[in-house]
C-alpha cells in the first residue's frame, strides 16, 4: 500500500512542478505574482483531490487508519521535498520558502498541504467510486485486502 501510495506522490509531484511553470509562464505575467500563486494553489489542491479519487482504489488502504497515514506519508514526502530540493538542489533561500505560509499576506500554500493530508481520508470516507470499478494491474503481488 504505501508503495503504491509513494508512486502516485511522484504523479503528484510532477504535476506540481508543471503547474508551477504554468503559473510562472502564464498567469504571473497576467496576474502578478499573488494572484498566480494564489490560482497555482487552488489549481494544485484540485489535482491533489482527483489524482487521489482517481488512485485511492488502485492504493487500496484497509481502513480509515490507512488513509490517514497515506496523506501523513504524501505530506511528508511533500515537505521533505519542498525544503530540500527547495533549498539544497534549486537554492531557494529559507525566507522566500517560509513567505509562503504567511496565510496573512495572500499565500495559500498551507491548503495544498492541507489537501495532501486530508484527501486520502476525505475521499475514503465518500466510499466507491466510477474510477473503484476498474481493475489495475501491478507489477508486483499485493495482498492487501480490498475495502
Amino acid at each position: 500500500m504505501f508503495a503504491r501510495a509513494g508512486l502516485i506522490w511522484f504523479g503528484i509531484m510532477l504535476t506540481a512542478i508543471l503547474n508551477g511553470a504554468f503559473r510562472d509562464i502564464l498567469l504571473v505575467p497576467r496576474l502578478g505574482d499573488l494572484g498566480a500563486r494564489a490560482i497555482s494553489c487552488l489549481t494544485l489542491a484540485s489535482a491533489v483531490l482527483i489524482f487521489t479519487w482517481m488512485s485511492l482504489p488502485w492504493i487500496r488502504p484497509a481502513s480509515m487508519t490507512d488513509a490517514w497515514r497515506i496523506g501523513l506519508l504524501w505530506l511528508a514526502m511533500t515537505l521533505i521535498f519542498e525544503f530540500g530540493a527547495g533549498h539544497y538542489i534549486f537554492g531557494t533561500p529559507w525566507r522566500t520558502l517560509l513567505a509562503d505560509y504567511n496565510l496573512l499576506a495572500g499565500r495559500l500554500w498551507i491548503l495544498v498541504l492541507i489537501a495532501t493530508l486530508t484527501a486520502p481520508a476525505l475521499i475514503y470516507l465518500g466510499g466507491e467510486n466510477p474510477v473503484s470499478n476498474r481493475e489495475f494491474s501491478s507489477p508486483t503481488p499485493d495482498d492487501t485486502p480490498r475495502r
